[in-house]
């Protein structure tokens, strides 16, 4: 994890009303370590997005920007 931090035991996570969030290993990075994150939104879930304000930023900040700013909903 970023910035050598552990992992929160899972009992002291609340839960958020409409979204489950899974991981698998997907092999992106290294083999054997869950890399993969997804989200599952339902219908009416309120969500919200923080991006850098850095003119630099990654071409994932760059492209979420683009859909948020495109759509009208989290559901793309």
């Amino acid at each position: 994890m970023a910035v050598n931090l552990s992992a929160p035991a899972a009992a002291s996570l609340h839960p958020v009303a409409g979204v489950r969030i899974g991981v698998a290993e997907a092999g992106i990075r290294k083999a054997n370590r869950k890399d993969l994150t997804v989200f599952l939104l339902e219908p009416g879930a309120a969500v919200a997005g923080v991006f850098t304000k850095n003119r630099f930023s990654a071409a994932p900040v760059q492209v979420g920007r683009e859909h948020r700013h495109a759509a009208t909903s989290a559901r793309w």
